[in-house]
């Protein structure tokens, strides 16, 4: 991963070339404005001032040059100059006018690469963002270094990234802050999470389920619980997926992906808070003794599932994961996970469908999202539809009949698992982008961390 701390610097006046961001609005005042040199060559690249015109300015020497960008996006966007610090030359750079504040976050990302398996991608040297806003340098650095984990995670094929990866990275993690880790696997999981042990029976040797916890701070403080869904592939078990549907399911560890990288925030800024970090880790495969459709399925709570869709597992791990993280009566549960294609159907990419139970939370999530640049949208926990979980035989199903509100019975079957006075949040996150955007490649992307976030950094103030 890159090292985004020397791609931020405090201005000092050094030497830097200029980038001016220029509003189609304010288009005709900033060109009337211009030295007739700088006008000469806006019209001979034959800019009118529409985003995305942009142009490199002759400066007063030789080997003098200026950028020009013409921007509609909000000065408050993350990704207002995202493109420039993808594509600009190696050097230093400063804003013609006012800070670029948010934007140094898209500055820095625009840098990254997922080159683990690239052996011809030649290295550009860094291109440097000067603020006059020193204090927010370590913010933004943290943001990218943890929104970079998550790409790269989600981004690395399953065949180097199974269950035993994610325990790997949940130990480097508890070791750099001098957290506790404990792995339930084998016997113990079978006891204590049987639908964890039973939707990952099937994986090979050396990819067995298991559950991940880490707990970190002074027991003293409020307890919280972030819990990540860590299917590490999933062929989508006896219920097989088409190869199309298959073919992006690395990317179904995108719940764990981000709750590693909230725990790591938490942990680096050492929030006043009691972690406990949980992710039940899986694979699930197709074998003799993969679990099948019809099969009732015991449960950490102890409740009983019957198993309609062995294609809808996500919600049977995260059960028996919730379950847990109740136990310890947390104040606030935060649970990630790439969980239904009909969140994606009805908000796209780009909008992680958020359950909340709690309009306090649901305010200041939604708050947050917008005002960093990572959007969510509340879906309703609608009780009208919990008796579409209704079983014949057992206490609820994992998958109704009929298709209809998918993303919404698959919250109000994670609710069953959460206790009812606990602030709880759901996200349905895609961890993907199907397309290109500055600063955002297609590939693994965090989708409602940074919004995550920005309310446990107001709830829990250092």
């Amino acid at each position: 991963m890159i090292d985004f701390v020397p791609l931020l610097q405090p201005d000092r006046g050094q030497p830097a070339r200029t980038i001016h961001v220029v509003h189609p609005d304010a288009w005709a005042a900033w060109l009337n404005a211009q030295p007739p040199r700088i006008r000469t060559t806006v019209a001979a690249h034959r800019l009118t001032g529409k985003a995305g015109n942009r142009a490199v300015l002759p400066g007063d020497g030789p080997d003098d040059w200026a950028m020009l960008l013409v921007c509609n996006e909000a000065l408050e966007s993350p990704w207002r100059i995202a493109s420039l610090g993808e594509q600009l030359p190696e050097g230093i750079y400063r804003l013609a006018e006012g800070e670029p504040g948010a934007a140094m976050l898209g500055w820095c990302l625009a840098q990254h690469k997922f080159d683990r398996y690239k052996s011809d991608d030649a290295a550009q040297g860094p291109r440097v963002l000067l603020t006059g806003e020193p204090a927010k340098i370590d913010e933004t650095v943290r943001l990218a270094t943890a929104t970079a984990k998550v790409r790269d995670l989600v981004n690395t094929p399953a065949a180097d990234l199974g269950p035993a990866e994610l325990e790997a990275e949940a130990k480097t993690l508890a070791e750099a802050h001098s957290a506790t880790l404990t792995v339930t696997r084998g016997d113990a999981l079978a006891q204590g999470y049987p639908m964890i042990h039973t939707v990952g029976q099937a994986a090979a040797k050396g990819r067995e389920p298991r559950l991940i916890e880490l707990e970190w701070g002074d027991p003293k403080n409020p307890r919280i619980a972030i819990v990540g869904k860590g299917v590490c592939f999933d062929s989508g078990g006896l219920d097989i997926k088409t190869g199309g549907s298959m073919k992006l399911m690395k990317k179904d560890m995108g719940g764990a992906a981000h709750a590693l990288a909230l725990a790591g925030l938490v942990m680096g800024l050492r929030l006043p808070v009691r972690l406990h970090l949980l992710i039940p880790a899986v694979e699930n495969s197709i074998a003799g003794n993969a679990f099948r459709p019809g099969d009732v399925l015991r449960t950490r709570k102890g409740l009983t599932v019957e198993n309609t869709n062995t294609d809808a597992e996500g919600r049977l791990v995260l059960g028996d994961a919730l379950t847990k993280a109740a136990e310890g009566n947390p104040g606030l549960i935060l649970d990630f996970a790439t969980l239904t294609g009909a969140a994606r159907v009805a908000l796209g990419p780009d909008l992680p469908a958020t359950f909340i139970n709690d309009d306090t939370l649901a305010d200041a999530l939604l708050a947050a999202g917008n005002a960093v640049g990572d959007p969510l949208w509340r879906m309703p926990l609608w009780n009208g539809y919990d008796e579409m979980l209704t079983s014949d035989i057992a206490d609820l199903v994992n998958a109704p009949d009929g298709g209809f509100a998918g993303s919404v019975t698959a919250a109000l079957f994670l609710r069953r698992f959460v206790d009812a006075g606990t602030p709880w949040a759901h996200f349905d996150t895609f961890a993907w982008r199907p397309a290109s955007k500055p600063g955002r490649p297609n590939g693994g992307d965090a989708l409602g961390l940074r919004a995550a976030w920005a309310v446990l950094k107001g709830r829990y103030p250092g």
